[in-house]
This record gives structure tokens, sequence and C-alpha cells, in this order.
């Protein structure tokens, strides 16, 4: 029997990558047997857009490509930057079609995310494409739109959150074991989230 490529998409901003996004990428692929999770790095993340500055795409790109480099089974997507303007995931999930021909296709959201699904820009279409997949912490799970077949993976809870390790960056507080050696290498670099900059 002929078993597809199985390909999980985790889109995000990653301004920073932290552990919580590694925990989640890891356990969701383990529990959903995928043989590639790909951390695509938003271009223009448009639910953001004028909420705050973002960090450059590239730098942000970097940041995802040195956190998962040794982590089997996860690597750092940058269709979404290469393709420009804002970022849509039907049109992810599209490119990924392309790039992986007859491969299954899984949508990883949060439950934030997922419970605000039908405010996405073509959600009908994301859910056609792929098998959307709700990452829920432990505890009391969201409540899901309905009318989509959700698939429930629960992960750790992490209370870790990018905007506060922009503000501990800033204020000169560690990031040690919030992100990875790595991406700390890249933030000091990059001279990331300095209140100079």
């Amino acid at each position: 029997m002929l078993v597809s490529f199985r390909v999980g998409l985790f889109g995000g901003t990653f301004d920073p990558p932290h552990v919580g996004h590694l925990v989640t990428a890891v356990n969701v692929r383990y529990a959903l047997h995928l043989d590639l999770v790909v951390l695509m790095v938003a271009n223009e993340p448009w639910q953001k857009a004028g909420a705050r500055a973002i960090t450059p795409a590239e730098h942000r790109f970097s940041m995802v490509e040195a956190a998962v480099a040794d982590v089997p089974g996860l690597v750092a997507g940058r269709t979404e930057i290469d393709h420009g303007g804002p970022s849509f995931t039907a049109d992810t999930l599209a490119a990924l079609a392309l790039q992986h021909p007859g491969a299954t296709l899984f949508t990883i959201v949060g439950d934030d995310a997922a419970a605000g699904f039908e405010t996405w820009d073509r959600y009908d279409e994301v859910a056609r494409r792929s098998q959307l997949v709700v990452v829920d912490r432990p505890g009391i799970p969201v409540e899901l739109p309905d009318g989509f077949a959700w698939t429930r993976v629960e992960v750790p809870r992490l209370e870790v959150s990018s905007t506060d390790l922009r503000d501990r960056a800033r204020d000169g507080r560690p990031l040690d074991y919030l992100v990875t050696e790595p991406v700390l290498d890249v933030i000091a670099r990059l001279g990331l989230y300095r209140e100079d900059l």
C-alpha cells in the first residue's frame, strides 16, 4: 500500500521563534506521523498589520532556520517571503501542493487562531486543501467553528510569548532556555529587539 507523504504547515510571524513553537511542531509531528513540518515564516502577517513593528522577514527566517537546523523533520519555510506581499494560508497550501505532489497537507494552528478560523481569507479553501489541526493546551479545549473536521493534538502548556521575549530583550533580561542557543546567536548577530534600533 502506497502511503502518502504527510506535510504539516505551521505558519507564524516567529518574532522570535521560541521553545513553545518547537515543542508544538515536534509534538504534532509525532502525534500525526508527519514526515515534515514546515515552520512557514509569514512575509506580511495581515492580521497583525499596523498593530506593531514587525522584524524584517529575512531576519525572522534566519531565526527559524537556526531554530530547526538540528531538529529532525522540521524545516524553515520561506515560500511566503518569496511570494511577497501579505501572507495567506490558502496561497501557501497551493504552493506546498506543487512542491510535494500527492502529499497530504495539514494546517496546524493554535486554539486562538482556530476559534477565529472563519475570519481567515478564503478559509473554505484552506479547509478543502488540508486537514485542520488545532493545538490544544491541557485543560478545557477551545470552542471551534462548526462544519470543519478538526483534529485536536494536545501539547504541553508552555507560557512563552514572543511579545514577552521582545520586551525581555529590550530590557536586557535573559532569553536563555526560552529560545534556543542558535536563535540567541542570530538575535545577537543581527542586534534584534534592542531599544536603540
